[in-house]
């Protein structure tokens, strides 16, 4: 029998890094071009880390959600809690450890951006629901998997820790919620809608692998809506979330060093279509599971571009 401990590392994918490089390749490109450059090692620490706290603590969430589909879902079976090695309420428990210790993490930055961190906590929440009501939760997957945009320019850009604890009057004068929605410029919104593009292809991919059994157990997802039309649409989320980060960033890095960042993207992007195009449940998740290279393509061209100057 597995350790309990082994058993914790399994519920929160511990083995499949994948998952968390999703999250952190756009965040850290927004907190490079918040503080249009390297971050410093703080923020650099805090959010790193946050991010696997985080992604660590859905993992837990949504297993516990999704106990009794995963049952009839051949690779989610054995799943801890699915199969009754951990129970509901210690999985919980886990992932509400996990997500206090992402909160201290939170606490060292500052107020505007332990707000934006409730907001992304009630996303994170909402996800592994809204599976059973919304015809396409790929895109409210797409939101949770983009709020790190918004956290790292707030964290920037919204002043050192505890500024606007220490400035009473300011936030007397301007109000905390517009301290908080100025705290992101519009660009880290642009980013993030463009970003919301690429998990919604990322993840239509993944869904795509339990394509027949989510028709059996009546699962929602973006595979099943789309229908004929998922490949087309994977490819066409792919560009288009290449596109928007190329307009809102061609001013703002070497435009050489992004052209042939995205030389190598559109590559991947050529390379996923030739791994869905028949799919098949081997080429759908090969295709899921390399995304983190994308990611790291577009990062290492926001860092690179920043870094040559314009």
């Amino acid at each position: 029998m597995p350790s309990k401990f082994s058993l914790y590392l399994d519920l929160i994918r511990w083995n499949r890094p994948a998952g968390w490089l999703l999250l952190l390749w756009p965040t850290l490109a927004a907190l490079w071009l918040a503080a249009d450059g390297f971050p410093g090692w703080h923020l650099l620490l805090v959010f790193t880390l946050g991010t696997i706290l985080m992604r660590s603590a859905g993992c837990c969430v949504n297993d516990v959600a999704d106990r009794d589909f995963d049952l009839h879902v051949k690779r989610t079976a054995l799943r801890p809690v699915t199969s009754g090695r951990i129970g509901v309420s210690e999985a919980l428990a886990v992932g509400a450890a996990l997500a206090s210790a992402a909160f201290v993490l939170v606490l060292t930055t500052n107020l505007v951006t332990i707000a934006w961190s409730f907001v992304a906590l009630l996303v994170t929440l909402v996800y592994p629901f809204a599976k059973r009501m919304v015809s396409m939760p790929q895109a409210v997957l797409g939101v949770a998997f983009s709020f790190g945009i918004p956290m790292a320019y707030a964290a920037v850009q919204g002043g050192a820790p505890w500024e606007l604890l220490h400035n009473s009057h300011r936030l007397a004068q301007a109000g905390f919620l517009s301290a908080v929605l100025d705290s992101v410029p519009w660009q880290g919104w642009a980013l993030m809608a463009g970003n919301l593009f690429w998990v919604l292809a990322y993840d239509t991919e993944y869904a795509m692998v339990d394509r027949d059994d989510d028709l059996k157990i009546g699962m929602k997802t973006s595979a099943i809506t789309l229908g004929q039309a998922d490949v087309p649409a994977v490819t066409a989320s792919y560009l288009v979330f290449l596109a928007v980060w190329t307009a809102v960033l061609w001013h703002r890095v070497n435009p050489w060093i992004w052209l042939a960042m995205l030389a190598v993207a559109l590559a991947q992007v050529a390379w996923h279509f030739t791994l869905i195009r028949d799919r098949t449940r081997e080429g759908c998740f090969k295709a899921f599971r390399l995304n983190h290279w994308l990611g790291f393509t577009v990062f290492a061209g926001v860092v690179l571009g920043l870094a040559a100057g314009t």
